[in-house]
């Protein structure tokens, strides 16, 4: 049985919530990867910039040199631990219309696991890639 640990992503990208959406982008775009993980030492943990978080700014009008991170993020998080099962993890996205997660080992973030790596990894259900 797959696990999250075995197709999670590395934390390639990641921001802070004063960088602005369009540095956001292009980190997301140069890691070829659709959200970047939000590090601020000053919140309880990390949360994360997608891009339907940037979508919505860019639809609403907004300045992507002017608006930062900080005021777009997503901090409600579903997190997974590495030994769940694949199909868990899964589950959980469909269940919560999301398309990453944070994978902690214990306290310490270890990686993002995005729907793209489940569908690449464990071949999984089509009610998965829909939500993709």
């Amino acid at each position: 049985m797959k696990q999250v640990k075995d197709a999670m992503s590395d934390l390639n990208a990641m921001v802070g919530p004063t960088h602005t959406l369009r540095q956001a982008s292009q980190r997301m775009i140069q890691h070829k990867t659709g959200a970047a993980v939000v590090v601020d030492p000053e919140l309880p943990g990390p949360c994360v910039i997608t891009e339907r978080d940037l979508l919505k700014a860019l639809a609403a009008g907004m300045d992507m040199d002017v608006e930062v991170v900080g005021d777009h993020m997503t901090g409600s998080l579903i997190t997974a631990a590495p030994e769940w099962a694949l199909q868990t993890a899964a589950d959980q996205m469909v269940r919560h219309g999301i398309r990453h997660v944070l994978v902690f080992q214990g306290p310490e973030l270890i990686g993002i696991l995005s729907m793209r790596d489940v569908i690449r990894v464990g071949g999984l259900a089509a009610d998965a890639a829909d939500a993709a």
